[in-house]
């Protein structure tokens, strides 16, 4: 081996890489010329489309460029496949596991694959089973494994020929914050070993764990360099606002209309805004007619050089909200209740004893780990399980006894959404209206308010397998919508979405709510739950904290850190929770 050879082994390189798709205007990847090293983690950054899943194909060989060159540790992934494959390891977003087989036997498997056989299997394994925790759980069907060990499991099946060159597409994807530090640590513990890491995400909170990040959107490289060095730009532009009458989502809708605000996102009982470069933030009081409000300025986050980058946030305002009715009522209504509910498998409780009200025109958020029983409570409140004991009630009606009655009243987005994949969009509109009673001329203008309020016109004709995640998603939205419900269910309405799709879902969110809606929402993004008025933590089947995002904040504070981020709260407060059992 010469010595230029040694050189590239621990590298990624590409030349003017370049790839089109059929039927899109634009090259998913374009003109991308960068190289990878080993010894950190590579981030891999964009919105949806970006072109970080084509470009991750092309490098494991499973595309071939239009033009350019791609090595990886030297080799060509389309004329040395055999080679690449003996070093690399690929964990593509929906990993095949096998959910019938249990964790050992997934292994085994994958060992076959590999050709990893004996003695030498036995360690590895051994290895791998300590470093992801999954030693107590061999038997355990990968089905049945919480979202956070299916990826776990996942990477441990991709480690398995002990590759020079990671490639892992959106494995932080539906993890919880306690999961997904894991896997940091872990993927962490593999670049310092030497190993080649390129993890892609479209989580920005992410992106600052990485040395490095390839930022990408519309096949396009726009930054490359440390996470940092974009952030520092932002000094002086990130503030937040709090008002001193009204509500923080009047304000957001206010402020995201002013031509000097280039972002803004609710952060607790205040609002996060990012300022257009040379505007002064001490005028934002007087532009917002906002005189007292307190004004401080905010640690940049690497989430706002990125937004700023694109350009700022495109939405600032909601045709959704304009187009829903106000609900009558008086807000102080308890719309959703849950009294001593619980649900057992078998003696398994996934909830145990769980009480909490929600009232009208509010967020309420339920979260917790992957396993901790919060998607469980979430589908007995919306009527899709029977309670062993306990109530479930919406609008004072019991969902077991009237869930007729009840549905009309409610919109409910699954977290797999439930479109019909080999129906067109317009189809999909047609037959949830249909569902909820529409009809005739009714279910016509409808169709059309939903077709201009989120721009279908172009996609009509599609089937949604073949859309982006963003489409998707508004497409499931406007489906739940179609009969006005007041109260909507979200669970994880925007995991995987990227954070330009998900401010435009929550500043829909934001306006239904301003006309009396009611929502609960289960997601494992914490920024995300910054919008809810109450949040209940659901752990081990029980809500361990209930309250404000503020509240739950404060109660993790401490004079070293005085202003934790909900995050942290999240995992503080679990792991916090597991030492008092512990301790007895």
């Amino acid at each position: 081996m010469s010595d230029t050879d040694s050189v590239n082994v621990h590298h990624i390189v590409l030349d003017n890489v370049e790839k089109s798709f059929k039927g899109l205007a634009k090259p998913a990847v374009a003109r991308l010329t960068t190289q990878i090293d080993s010894g950190a983690v590579m981030g891999l950054v964009g919105p949806d489309g970006a072109g970080k899943t084509t470009l991750i194909r092309m490098l494991a060989g499973l595309l071939k460029p239009d033009s350019g060159t791609i090595r990886v540790v030297g080799l060509d992934p389309i004329k040395n496949d055999g080679e690449l494959h003996a070093v690399l390891g690929y964990m593509p977003q929906k990993f095949g596991l096998y959910e019938d087989l249990s964790v050992i036997e997934n292994l085994n498997l994958y060992a076959d694959l590999r050709g990893v056989i004996g003695e030498e299997r036995k360690i590895i394994f051994e290895k791998l089973l300590t470093f992801t925790d999954l030693s107590r759980f061999t038997d355990r069907l990968a089905g049945k494994l919480s979202g956070g060990m299916k990826q776990k499991l996942g990477l441990a099946c991709t480690l398995i020929g002990q590759p020079k060159v990671l490639l892992l597409d959106e494995p932080g994807v539906g993890v919880d914050p306690i999961s997904r530090r894991e896997l940091w640590k872990m993927v962490h513990e593999l670049a310092d070993e030497g190993m080649l890491i390129l993890w892609s995400t479209s989580y920005l909170d992410e992106a600052e764990q990485c040395r490095q990040v390839l930022l990408m959107n519309e096949g396009e490289l726009i930054f490359n360099g440390p996470p940092k060095k974009l952030t520092q730009r932002m000094a002086g532009r990130s503030v937040l606002i709090t008002a001193m009458q009204g509500t923080n989502r009047k304000m957001l809708q206010k402020a995201l209309a002013l031509p000097q605000v280039s972002d803004g996102v609710i952060q607790g009982k205040s609002v996060r805004l990012i300022l257009r470069e040379g505007e002064d933030h001490s005028k934002l009081p007087e532009w917002l007619g906002q005189p007292e409000a307190y004004i401080e300025e905010a640690e940049p986050r690497f989430e706002d050089a990125f937004i700023d980058l694109l350009g700022g946030n495109p939405t600032s305002e909601s045709a959704l909200g304009q187009i829903m009715p106000s609900v009558e009522g008086n807000p102080h209504d308890v719309v959703i209740e849950a009294i001593s509910l619980t649900k057992k498998f078998g003696s398994f409780a996934a909830t145990d004893n769980v009480s909490f009200q929600v009232k009208r025109g509010e967020i309420f958020g339920l979260l917790g780990p992957n396993g901790a029983g919060k998607s469980t409570t979430f589908k007995m409140m919306c009527g899709l399980l029977v309670p062993t004991s306990g109530k479930a009630l919406v609008l004072d009606m019991d969902l077991k006894t009237s869930s007729g009655k009840a549905r009309q009243r409610l919109g409910y987005m699954a977290q797999k959404f439930s479109l019909y994949g080999n129906l067109t969009v317009e189809q999909n509109l047609k037959f949830f209206s249909g569902a909820y009673g529409l009809y005739g001329e009714k279910q016509k203008n409808k169709m059309a308010d939903m077709i201009k309020a989120f721009n279908f016109t172009p996609i009509l004709k599609q089937e949604p397998n073949a859309l982006p995640l963003g489409f998707k998603q508004r497409l499931a939205l406007s489906c739940a919508l179609m009969h006005e419900p007041d109260i909507l269910f979200l669970d994880e309405p925007t995991s995987g979405v990227d954070p330009v799709t998900r401010r435009e879902f929550w500043l829909h969110i934001n306006s239904m709510v301003e006309k009396g809606v009611t929502v609960m929402v289960t997601t494992h993004f914490m920024d995300e739950t910054e919008y809810c008025d109450r949040i209940g933590l659901v752990y081990r089947g029980k809500i361990i904290a209930a309250g404000s995002p503020d509240d739950l904040k404060q109660q993790i504070a401490t004079a070293e850190n005085p202003n934790p981020t909900m995050e942290q709260a999240f995992i503080d407060l679990v792991l916090g929770y597991d030492k008092e059992v512990e301790s007895g």
